[in-house]
């Protein structure tokens, strides 16, 4: 499957927001018109926000809008509400049923839209691509904002390689990216590096709203060329 919007020889930083519409619009503003970023209304986001703030995103940012849906269920309803509300990608669970994921990585196509799986807390990432009747666009390698507590909890890039043998996506790695944590992402092959915005008493790694943001988005594209 060709990937409609991003180029597998561009690495990527996707910059996530996982808090109110106001603070991330904020941000946004401040960032460099570059199209290596793209913009993330988190799964926190989407539940305070709901679809009107994915919407707010798109008209504030002029490039790719990431719906981290999280789908379980009911894939094609919510992958076409999530286009419908402006979002140009979206994640489905990595735990869904084999039945949601085809139909919302055919959904995903029909609409013109990135499909990405989100592999958070599954062991065998490649498992759960075989059982598809097309792979994804994107496989999230994901190490939870709850994970991050955890000593020793690292994001899984041995699966890489084992997915890229069997099949032609691109990789993302999230979770607790800071730049020495986004310069082995891209060492061990990721294509998108996932950057989280966090506030002054987050406990999570990311950009703080209280640094200059702008200017460490540059530094992440820098460090991910």
């Amino acid at each position: 499957m060709k990937n409609p919007l991003l180029d597998p020889k561009i690495r990527y930083l996707q910059i996530a927001f996982n808090h109110d519409l106001s603070s991330a619009a904020r941000v946004i503003l401040t960032l460099p018109k570059d199209s290596r970023i793209m913009i993330e209304a988190g799964t926190p986001f989407i539940k305070r926000e709901g679809l009107k703030g994915i919407k707010k995103l798109s008209h504030i940012w002029d490039g790719i809008i990431v719906a981290d849906l999280k789908t379980l269920d009911g894939a094609e309803d919510e992958v076409n509400e999530a286009r419908d509300a402006g979002a140009n990608a979206a994640t489905v669970h990595g735990s869904a049923p084999t039945e949601t994921t085809n139909l919302f990585i055919k959904a995903c196509t029909n609409a013109g839209m990135l499909s990405m799986i989100d592999m958070l807390g599954i062991q065998e990432p490649l498992s759960v691509i075989r059982k598809l009747k097309e792979p994804p666009n994107v496989v999230i390698m994901h190490r939870g904002r709850d994970e991050e507590r955890t000593r020793g909890k690292v994001i899984q890039y041995k699966h890489i390689n084992k997915i890229r043998s069997k099949y032609s996506v691109l990789i993302s790695a999230a979770g607790g990216i800071d730049l020495k944590e986004s310069r082995s992402a891209i060492f061990n092959g990721a294509n998108i590096v996932v950057v989280n915005i966090v506030h002054e008493k987050d406990p999570w790694t990311g950009i703080s709203t209280e640094s200059n943001i702008r200017e460490m988005a540059i530094e992440f594209l820098k460090t991910i060329e």
